[in-house]
């Protein structure tokens, strides 16, 4: 949960050691790497190396496989995986720390050189995108079949179809928010008349 993961760009400055495990023979290959900054000396104009972070590079199983037969030593390397300390006592009763870097992954920097890859899994693992009747077909996982405005509205997907069964439902005879017998042009005129006498009256009051 609390693992710390980091990458580290640097050069192999050992050859990777091939091992397994006494008890369950599991393969493990480790190597140092090392880490070197580089700035800028404004005094004599010139790059130099900074800070440098050397560290014990440990990969397991398959990965320990492809190291021990791709990475050698002086090799440009981008290492993936989680950092820890180890912490021991050595024969003369000395306590000893040393950084460990247990990869997940180990590649070239290609920014330096160049090289191929070859796969050790037989069969084919690559994946695409491919457009065509099937892909289309499936939304979500499912598969489906087309559907017309037509069959839409069979379904009862249709908005502004009614069910048969509401039998409560009456379309309006005229449109929401006018009234459904427009008063004549003489009516309207005796309505506003009537209107105007009326607020007449009430500012006299």
């Amino acid at each position: 949960m609390f693992d710390t993961y980091v990458t580290v760009v640097g050069n192999v400055l050992t050859a990777p050691e091939w091992r397994v495990t006494q008890k369950t023979k599991t393969r493990v290959a480790h190597f140092k790497i090392a880490s070197t900054a580089r700035r800028m000396d404004r005094e004599t104009g010139q790059w130099v190396d900074g800070n440098a972070l050397r560290v014990r590079v440990t990969c397991w199983r398959n990965l320990a496989e492809g190291v021990a037969a791709c990475v050698m030593t002086g090799d440009p390397v981008i290492v993936t995986g989680r950092l820890y300390t180890r912490d021991w006592i050595d024969p003369e009763g000395t306590h000893r720390v040393q950084y460990e870097l247990e990869a997940v992954a180990v590649g070239h920097d290609l920014s330096r050189g160049q090289g191929t890859f070859k796969r050790t899994r037989a069969g084919n693992l690559a994946t695409g995108s491919v457009e065509d009747a099937t892909s289309d077909a499936r939304i979500g996982g499912e598969t489906t079949d087309p559907l017309t405005p037509g069959d839409a509205a069979d379904l009862g997907d249709d908005p502004q179809a009614v069910p048969e069964d509401d039998y409560d439902y009456e379309p309006p005879s005229a449109p929401l928010g006018r009234p459904e017998d427009p008063l004549a042009d003489e009516d309207l005129e005796t309505a506003l008349g009537e209107l105007d006498g009326d607020r007449a009256l009430a500012s006299t009051r």
